[in-house]
């Protein structure tokens, strides 16, 4: 029954493909990036994103790759690998400016997409989609708006954000990785 959820019946999705100590180096992984992002934002970040421009580098060398392999979607293939290869020379040739630059777009883009959704969940409210929509689209816009009026101040916010969500994401991993474990002992 360990493996069963109480109400459907149904295999737990978690317990049946997720090895627990999967799980624990997740989140011994996110408890030690998050602590270093709170204790030493730049330099973390800095690294972050240097990996990010290898990433991308890398992986656009390999969907341009496979755009000459398979032939679906070819055209899509080559423009995303050229971006990629793009995007990534950029941010190793210029590493320091990207620390702030990829951080900045990325919240520029939450505050828009706050925006949008504010927008569509009022409209949603206003449709009969109920007052809890229409609360939760006031919240986004509001979330927007702060993000969008003052970008630079978000922005260096953006590594503490993600520290103390990486410091609480990796307790809650590691202790759930321990009730997994026992969860998959019993089964």
């Amino acid at each position: 029954m360990s493996e069963m959820t109480a109400t459907t019946g149904a295999p737990h999705p978690i317990g049946t493909f997720f090895p627990w100590w999967l799980l624990l180096i997740q989140g011994i992984l996110a408890l030690i990036i998050g602590s270093f992002l709170l204790t030493y934002p730049i330099k973390t970040l800095y690294v972050i994103i240097w990996f990010l421009g290898f990433y991308w580098f890398f992986s656009g060398m390999v969907t341009l790759f496979s755009a000459f392999v398979d032939s679906s979607n070819r055209g899509m293939k080559i423009l995303l690998g050229i971006l990629g290869i793009i995007l990534g020379l950029l941010i190793l040739a210029y590493p320091l400016y990207s620390t702030f630059i990829v951080p900045f777009v990325f919240t520029i883009m939450v505050g828009v997409i706050a925006l949008i959704y504010g927008f569509i969940a009022l409209y949603g409210a206003f449709t009969g989609q109920g007052w809890g929509v229409g609360i939760l689209g006031i919240l986004s816009l509001i979330f927007g708006l702060i993000i969008l009026a003052n970008p630079v101040a978000s922005t260096l916010a953006v590594p503490f954000v993600f520290g103390i969500f990486g410091v609480v994401f990796g307790f809650a991993a590691i202790v759930g990785s321990f009730f997994l474990r026992s969860a998959q002992k019993a089964a």
